[in-house]
């Protein structure tokens, strides 16, 4: 996703009315049944400006009115909510294995949830299926009749920071290709704005967006499943994605762990995936590349050997939790991904390794939150639905 804020000159009207625009929703967002007043006091905007906003806002179908607020001596506030009637955001996940897609309102909830156990082929193909099902998803009855706000896409890749293209994905072999492009070219027949970003991105954007209250300062989230990546989140009212100059930031999975050690899938040697990804827990457990690891894995779950090869994993995540820690510092961690349905012989020892270390370099006793998503399916889609919504915002 590119940055949605761009560099304004000084006096500009219309960027100052997006800013008050973006802030009252967000305010709405976190704070549901908010009043006018609420609003005002906490984004130090005037109450004739948040009048203004909230107005046109109700007019378009983005928020609602509530119950009456009482304000002590004062006159009562009518209560203010994201109006879930009015509008649809599209999230599309391609997975290494699988596609998965939904359609959410505006406070996050998922209207329709779909997933395509058909693993991707050729980018062409694999937009192709892609274009027939958010085609024929939009005429079900869950969102008939609502406007669509736009549609985000998710690749297993770094992508671009400045234009919409997917630089590698190595665990499906594509490299340079303008998926939104080619999205259009396959008869994708839908409004609103596109977005294509990194599934890890996408998913730590949805975590702090639709987070309920004042979110964390920062938040990282990482995706532990066929491979390893994570993205980071910062920001208040306007969450910021930092991606580093070719859209690399967060690519932990081709961190290097083991100097000289085994063959990753992008060509290098002792990347963090050769130790903790899907791919090289089968590999360790000479599983077929297309086995049901945790099927495998619950029938074996006894043998020393499978023990030995997660425990391992596990410790490899929690070195990458650490290096995170370090490098990044984030409030609040995120831990998702397929992986994570093994269970606790995974994240046991990850968590164990972090918790025994976090605290070496300052030698204080503070506590990272670290959240655990065991069922993640639709995070990435979510999170890139909610990247929608925050573009949208901008353009009403």
């Amino acid at each position: 996703m590119v940055s949605a804020f761009s560099p304004q000159s000084a006096g500009d009207l219309n960027f100052l009315k997006t800013l008050n625009r973006s802030a009252v929703i967000s305010h709405v967002r976190r704070y549901p049944g908010a009043t006018r007043a609420d609003i005002a006091s906490r984004t130090q905007l005037t109450k004739a400006t948040v009048g203004s906003v909230v107005q046109g806002l109700l007019d378009q179908g983005w928020l609602c009115e509530g119950e009456l607020q009482p304000r002590g001596e004062g006159r009562p506030g009518r209560a203010l909510y994201l109006d879930d009637t009015h509008h649809v955001l599209w999230g599309a996940d391609i997975g290494v294995k699988s596609l998965r897609l939904v359609a959410c309102s505006l406070t996050g909830q998922h209207l329709i949830e779909h997933h395509d156990a058909e693993a991707p082929t050729t980018p062409e193909a694999t937009m192709k299926r892609l274009a027939e099902l958010l085609n024929q998803l939009q005429q079900r009855p869950e969102v008939a009749g609502r406007e669509i706000l736009g549609l985000g896409v998710t690749a297993p890749g770094p992508v671009s920071p400045l234009i919409p293209v997917l630089r590698l994905a190595p665990n499906i072999r594509w490299s340079d290709v303008a998926l939104l492009d080619v999205l259009d070219e396959a008869g994708l027949t839908m409004p609103g704005v596109r977005l294509l970003d990194n599934e890890a991105n996408a998913a730590a954007f949805g975590e702090f967006y639709f987070h309920a209250g004042t979110p964390p300062e920062s938040l990282v989230y990482i995706s532990a499943g066929t491979g390893i990546g994570s993205g980071l989140v910062t920001g208040d009212e306007y969450p910021l994605v930092p991606r580093g100059v070719q859209g690399l930031l967060g690519e932990i999975g081709h961190t290097v762990l083991q100097p000289g050690g085994l063959y990753c899938h992008c060509g290098n040697r002792g990347c963090a995936e050769t130790l903790v990804s899907g791919w090289a827990i089968r590999a360790a457990l000479g599983l077929d590349e297309n086995a049901d690891l945790e099927k495998e894995v619950g029938l074996k779950s006894h043998e020393p050997g499978v023990q030995h090869v997660l425990a391992r994993a596990g410790e490899a995540l929690g070195v990458l939790m650490l290096n995170l820690h370090h490098t990044l510092n984030p409030a609040t961690m995120v831990l998702g991904g397929s992986l994570l349905r093994l269970g606790e012989a995974l994240t046991q020892p990850a968590l164990a390794y972090f918790e025994a270390h976090q605290n070496d370099l300052l030698r204080e006793s503070q506590h990272i939150p670290i959240k655990l998503i065991e069922d993640s399916t639709y995070t990435a889609a979510r999170g890139a639905a909610a990247q929608v919504m925050a573009k949208a915002v901008l353009d009403v």
